[in-house]
């Protein structure tokens, strides 16, 4: 990833880390589950609008997003390698971590 991709996208993730604090700061009612739910809702909706495919069907570029199908495989295989990149994918209260 070129640098200016690498800045792009780590402000876009910073700026929605941020948004979700800011919605739950100061405020024990709110459930950041809920909060964390509605973040990924609206993160899907704008990675499936921005994947949308041309309007040519032969469209050698669009190729793997080309179906609904396929737009979804791509989304999974994405957030897939970014939760196992987040730091908190893997965390020592996990059940299957033990202790020796």
């Amino acid at each position: 990833m070129s640098d200016t991709l690498h800045q792009t996208y780590d402000r876009a993730a910073d700026a929605v880390v941020e948004l979700g604090n800011q919605m739950v700061r100061g405020d024990d009612s709110i459930d950041v589950w809920d909060v964390a739910s509605g973040m990924l809702a609206g993160a899907v909706q704008y990675w499936l609008f921005a994947r949308q495919p041309c309007d040519n069907p032969s469209c050698e570029a669009c190729e793997e997003v080309i179906t609904a199908q396929r737009r979804l495989r791509l989304l999974l295989a994405e957030v897939e390698q970014m939760a196992e990149d987040a730091d908190s994918y893997d965390l020592h209260r996990d059940a299957h971590t033990g202790a020796a």
